[in-house]
Formats: structure tokens, C-alpha cells, sequence
């Protein structure tokens, strides 16, 4: 099969993998893949196929020997590579064509024009055959239609290597066939190929085997033709029976050159070479090879606003997502109209107990918008993310997206339930410097939620963790918020949790804004001063300090939000070296 000199050559070098809580994974595996094949690495679960493809890709550093592209050890990653993982690594919601728009603006060059960018998805539209479903939404393509559009993404960028972990997994035989055709016109035309299978057939269509024992070292590489003759075998399934215990090559050597001792003894044909020693007998020095220049990649304003646009489509787009941001202030609006008489907050006649109450179920009201609206934020696209991570995507822009989407619809939820309550006589009748100071308050309570909620969903792998998560937040901000307990009421551990609590300060900015402090002094109730003094100067001080707890709380959150995501990407895309 003729090649050409656009595919990446890739050599492992004696390479030793170890994995934390499962020790040593891959042991002593050299291989070199010349450009333009089709490499199919196989062998039981558990044999390090992931791992082997992983470190061949230049995402997870040798512990041991080393991994080379074109005789040069892989810097960061970048467009000369494509990887697809086993997940979806793009949304569902919005039709394939503008996903895919979305992700050349992400991952081509800085200063890309969109005559560009359109060129490029209307290009991989057409080599992946998926033109005529361009404009359907992505979570109503097929299974090998999704596996298809995941390829598409990576080839936005033209790479030299292609690898994918087992793009097969789930597909009937006739997709999967497919798709592996698929694969080999990208290998004509010069596109060097490795893949992970566990399906049978897979292991055929490659140009070439790497079979992997359950030890983490190379059983087999040879051409496929020769994997069950080397083992004295009729069938593939014997193939693993075998290599599950212990066998190796009988006879002659496989066609890839490796004795049963997998020891080369000269050149290896057909581009894959296994053995233990690079520079030995028989195995030519690469040297090092020029490195492509690299690409300016898309900076960080850039990145938001493309990030911010993409996540308001995806919001708008998403049913429940709308249903969620429109069912909430619904909700807590039916709850005060039931609770709460009208007429609390009345100067000539307060009722303190129902006013203090008031302002708490605000403060909770303006938290529950935003811990709600950021649970779901992350977790679901976490696969997205990692991916794009490694494409070049910067973590800040897109933890900055998030709070840029949510804080306006956030705000105007706010707004609506203040405007609600004043309608329904359930807040005092007050100017808009009141008002101005209550929305403030209830702005930055549902940004520290917000940013709460975007820190656990981060923390979370799955939706099902993160709506666990949700009683479990809520819980101590009603309890230590200072509302039922006051504050000054609580044991000295009480206390010291009501600081962590950001409904403590919303509650407390509430209160200052709407007068609590003056209107039970001065009220005629006679439950007004027994209430004041368990509250002592809760109340007393301006909303503005309690503002910039809040804030404070909000940075924090974020910041830690970012930690989490950058560590998860680096762990999930199995990155070990510094400065990833």
C-alpha cells in the first residue's frame, strides 16, 4: 500500500509503564510504526492496551525507555495528533455541523479565518461521509455516526497520527466494518493509525498486530495473517486462550521478526518492530528529527468567547436545562405566596418572626438558583473538556464561560422574585436604594452558589453524583445560615461552620438591606426586642461588608474550581509530564 510522507513515525523504546494501585502495566515494549498504517493493538482486558496507546500517543511519559515521534520526543500536545477516547467527546445538543464549527474554532489556529474554518468541517463532513447529516443534532446520530463525528473533530487539524481507543466497542459488525474503512482511506492518504479492539475482526483489517500479554509485553506483532500460525492455532479466540497462558510464538518467528524470546534478528517488515533494544544488532539509530513549527494557538479571550457562545447555544437547546431555569423561580415564588401572610414587613404593625423568615427563604431562594443551575455545569461534558484540554483549550477561559453564561440568567431570576415579592406585599414598601442593595445581595449569593455548584460538579464524575451532591450542600446553609439558630445562639463549633456558610452572609446583607435592625426596634410588636437581642448586631452592619464575603467566597470557588479540572485533565488524559 503506497505511502505518503505526511504520516508521524512513532517508536517506543523499551518502554516500562507502571500505574498507581495496579503496579507494572506494560514492561520492556519496543515498537516503531512507520507513517500511513494501520496499527491494531490487542490482548485480554487488563494487558495495558490503553496504556501502551496512551504513552504511543505521547500523553503519558515512560517511566521507564522512551516514546519518539519522528526521532524526537513528543512535546506538548498538539494539532499533528488526534486521540479519541472511548467517551463522546462532543456535545449532543446542538446539530453536528455547528458542533463542529465550534471545535476548529477551539482547535485551529489563532487568526483562522471562518471562510477557513467553514472549509475545514465542510472538508471532514465530506471524508467521513457525514454531509447529509450535518444538520442533525448529534445526540440523534447512530452509533457508528457519533464514533464517525468524534473522528471528524480530530481531523479538523489535519494530523499526522490518529489514535483512537477502541472505536469499534458497541458497534454491530457491519458498522464497525465501516468504520474501519473509514480508518484505512485515512491511512492511504498518509494518516498513521493505532487503535485498541477487543473485537475479533478488527484485528485483520489492520496492516499490522501488536498483541499484548496479560504482563503488559508484546506477545505478537506481526502482520495479521500470521498472529494464529505463530501460536500453532486456528482461530483468534485461541489466539487469547493461549497468550492467557503464557504461550508464546511457536516454530519459525511471526511475520513481524520477533523470536519466542522477542528477540529482532534483522529489519522487521511492514513498518512494526518489537524487541527490547533499540540500538542493537540489526535496529538503526533514528536520529533527531525536525520539529514541526508550532501553531499559535487561540488565546484566552478567544477561547471564552467562543466557549461563552457555544455553552449559551448548548443551554438553549437543552430542554431540561430550560426547564430547570424557569421552574425554579416558579417554585420558590409558589412557596412564599403559601407560607407568608402579606403585610410582614408593615412599620406600624411588624411581624418580626415572619419577616426574619422572609429574608432567610430570599437568601436561600438567591443560593438554590445558582447551586442548581452550576451541579450539572461540568460533569457532563468532563469528557469534552479533557479532550479539549489536550487540543490546547485553557481551563481559565472556560471555568470564566460558565459564570459568564449563568450570572445574567441568575440576575434575572433574582430580580424576578424581589419584583414578586414587593407585588405581593411580602417586602417592605421601600425606594430603589433598598431595592438596589437587595438585588445586590441576592446577585452575589447566587454567584457564590454558582460558583459552589461549578466546583462540585467538577469534583463529581457523573449527573447522578452531582444531584446527590445537592441535599448534601444544601443542608448546613439552611442550618448554620444563622436564620433558625441565630448566630450569637450557637456553640462555638456552630459558630465557627456558620462562617463557611455563604447563606450566613447573604442572610445577614439581606437583613441589613431591608432594615431587620430598625424596623424591630422601632415596631410595635412586642416580640420585637426578645428577637432582636438573640440576633444581636447581625443586622447592624452595612450589607456592603457581607458583599465582599461573598465575592470573596465566589474567587475561592472558582479558584478551587480550577485546580480540580486542571488535575482531572491531567490525570484523565494520563499526563505525567511537567508543566502539563
Amino acid at each position: 500500500m503506497p505511502t505518503t510522507s505526511t504520516g508521524l513515525r512513532i517508536e517506543a523504546r523499551r518502554l516500562t509503564q507502571r500505574v498507581r494501585g495496579a503496579g507494572r502495566v506494560l514492561h520492556d515494549v519496543s515498537v516503531d510504526i512507520a507513517p500511513g498504517r494501520i496499527v491494531v493493538i490487542a490482548g485480554r482486558s487488563g494487558a495495558g492496551k490503553t496504556v501502551l496507546l496512551e504513552s504511543l500517543a505521547g500523553l503519558r511519559a515512560a517511566d521507564e525507555g522512551a516514546v519518539l515521534h519522528d526521532g524526537a520526543r513528543p512535546g506538548a500536545p498538539g494539532p499533528e495528533f488526534g486521540f479519541v477516547p472511548q467517551e463522546d467527546i462532543l456535545h449532543r445538543d446542538l446539530p453536528l455541523r455547528r458542533t463542529l464549527v465550534y471545535a476548529a474554532g477551539l482547535r485551529m489556529p489563532a487568526g483562522t479565518s471562518a471562510a477557513s474554518v467553514t472549509a475545514a468541517v465542510d472538508r471532514v463532513l465530506v471524508t467521513l461521509g457525514l454531509s447529509h447529516r450535518a444538520g442533525t443534532p448529534v445526540r440523534a446520530l447512530s452509533g457508528g455516526e457519533r464514533k464517525r463525528a468524534g473522528i471528524a473533530a480530530e481531523l479538523l487539524t489535519g494530523p499526522r497520527a490518529l489514535f483512537l481507543d477502541e472505536p469499534t466497542s458497541g458497534l454491530d459488525p457491519v458498522t464497525g466494518a465501516a468504520l474501519l474503512r473509514t480508518l484505512r482511506s485515512l491511512a492511504e492518504d498518509g494518516t498513521t493509525v493505532v487503535l485498541t479492539t477487543h473485537t475479533l475482526a478488527d484485528l485483520l483489517r489492520g496492516d499490522h498486530v501488536v498483541f499484548l500479554s496479560p504482563g503488559g509485553q508484546v506477545a505478537y506483532a506481526g502482520e495479521p495473517g500470521g498472529l494464529c500460525g505463530a501460536f500453532g492455532v486456528d482461530t483468534v479466540e485461541d489466539v487469547y486462550g493461549v497468550v492467557a497462558e503464557g504461550a508464546v510464538p511457536v516454530g519459525a518467528r511471526p511475520a513481524g521478526g520477533v523470536t519466542a524470546g522477542g528477540t529482532p534478528d534483522g529489519p522487521v517488515s511492514g513498518g512494526v518492530r518489537v524487541g527490547p533494544a533499540p540500538d542493537g544488532p540489526g535496529v538503526p539509530r533514528t536520529g533527531p528529527a525536525a520539529r514541526p513549527v508550532p501553531r499559535r494557538r487561540v488565546g484566552a479571550v478567544r477561547q471564552w468567547s467562543l466557549l461563552t457562545r457555544r455553552g449559551t447555544a448548548l443551554l438553549v437547546h437543552n430542554r431540561l436545562s430550560v426547564a430547570v431555569l424557569a421552574g425554579s423561580p416558579v417554585m420558590i415564588v409558589a412557596m412564599f405566596a403559601v407560607l407568608f401572610r402579606p403585610g410582614a414587613f408593615d412599620p406600624a404593625d411588624p411581624d418580626p418572626g415572619s419577616t426574619a423568615m422572609i429574608v432567610f427563604w430570599t437568601a436561600f431562594g438567591a443560593f438554590f438558583f445558582g447551586l442548581t443551575y452550576g451541579l450539572l455545569q461540568i460533569c457532563t461534558e468532563l469528557p469534552v473538556l479533557r479532550r479539549e484540554w489536550l487540543a490546547g483549550l485553557r481551563i481559565g477561559p472556560y471555568v470564566a464561560s460558565k459564570l459568564t453564561i449563568m450570572l445574567p440568567v441568575l440576575a434575572a431570576a433574582d430580580a424576578l422574585l424581589l419584583a414578586v415579592l414587593r407585588a405581593l406585599d411580602r417586602l417592605p414598601a421601600a425606594g430603589w436604594d433598598t431595592y438596589l442593595s437587595l438585588f445586590v445581595s441576592s446577585v452575589l449569593a447566587s454567584a457564590a452558589a454558582l460558583a459552589l455548584g461549578l466546583l462540585a460538579s467538577a469534583a463529581v464524575t457523573d449527573p447522578g453524583q452531582a444531584t446527590l451532591m445537592l441535599p448534601l450542600l444544601c443542608f448546613p446553609q439552611v442550618l448554620f445560615s444563622g436564620a433558625f439558630v441565630p448566630v450569637p445562639r450557637m456553640t462555638a463549633a456552630g459558630e465557627a461552620i456558620s462562617w463557611a456558610m455563604t447563606n450566613r452572609w447573604a442572610f445577614e446583607a439581606l437583613g441589613a438591606g431591608a432594615g431587620l435592625e430598625a424596623l424591630w426596634r422601632d415596631g410595635a410588636s412586642r416580640l420585637g426586642p426578645p428577637l432582636l437581642d438573640s440576633y444581636d448586631d447581625s443586622f447592624a452592619g452595612p450589607a456592603a461588608h457581607d458583599w465582599l464575603i461573598l465575592t470573596g467566597f465566589t474567587l475561592v470557588f472558582l479558584a478551587a474550581t480550577w485546580a480540580v479540572l486542571a488535575r482531572k485533565c491531567r490525570d484523565g488524559a494520563a499526563r505525567a509530564r511537567t508543566g502539563g
